[in-house]
């Protein structure tokens, strides 16, 4: 659902270390668009965007302080599920990339055909389609 200016009502947000890597990898492996990187005066990027379809992810700075780290090296408990109109040209299109996939795309008793994969920096994703 979306507000009446066109933005997103909930956008979620994925902590990187190095964001104008992570967004390109999400742009050239995963297949979204891109919607900028932002840079501090000195040449820093301090939030990216990347969109597919009508969904948009936030890319986030580490900031320590605000107990914002990237999950390269941690336990994950979630992660992001996205709808693409063909899960299984997806999954190779990240395969040939050289993604880390973690299982391969399966139909699932819940109606959709799905795979899971990690990104540079460990985030995890489910990307699927419906079955049928």
């Amino acid at each position: 659902m979306a507000t009446s200016n066109s933005r997103p009502t909930v956008v979620p947000i994925l902590v990187y270390e190095n964001i104008e890597a992570a967004h390109d990898y999400l742009i050239g492996t995963f297949g979204f668009t891109s919607g900028g990187l932002h840079r501090l005066d000195d040449g820093t990027v301090v939030h990216g965007e990347v969109r597919l379809g009508d969904g948009v992810v936030w890319l986030h700075r580490v900031i320590h302080e605000h107990g914002l780290d990237a999950p390269r090296d941690a336990m994950n408990h979630g992660g992001l599920s996205v709808l693409v109109e063909d899960v299984d040209a997806h999954h190779a299109r990240v395969v040939a990339a050289g993604a880390h996939v973690e299982r391969a795309p399966e139909d699932q008793p819940y109606g959709l055909r799905e795979y899971g994969v990690r990104d540079l920096e460990n985030h995890r994703w489910w990307f699927s389609s419906p079955v049928g």
